[in-house]
């Protein structure tokens, strides 16, 4: 897209930014978000939003939901289950059958 389609915003924290879409989500905000380690910090900001909106923060709640479940959850995609099968596994846990 264009600069001339995007359109300055500002978030209650103070940033600054461009924005096409109507998206809310402020991407400085969202930086600062991102955890440093875990496997939420594996995941892009729409992968982790959809899990800590369904209350999904370890992997043991994780492992409670199929891989069906998850890729229903709005902001989330397959390019996340790998990583997500990874870190499950590396706890001896994996997807509800």
């Amino acid at each position: 897209m264009t600069e001339s389609n995007k359109t300055m915003r500002t978030c209650p924290q103070g940033h600054q930014y461009y924005k096409s879409s109507d998206c809310p989500t402020c991407p400085v905000c969202e930086k600062e978000r991102k955890p440093d380690s875990g496997f939420l910090s594996l995941l892009s900001a729409p992968a982790r939003r959809a899990l800590e909106h369904h209350g999904i923060l370890s992997l043991q709640e994780l492992s409670k939901y199929s891989e069906k479940e998850i890729l229903q959850f709005h902001g989330m995609g397959p390019a996340s289950l790998p990583k997500l099968r990874t870190a499950l596994r590396d706890q001896g846990l994996s997807f509800k059958a």
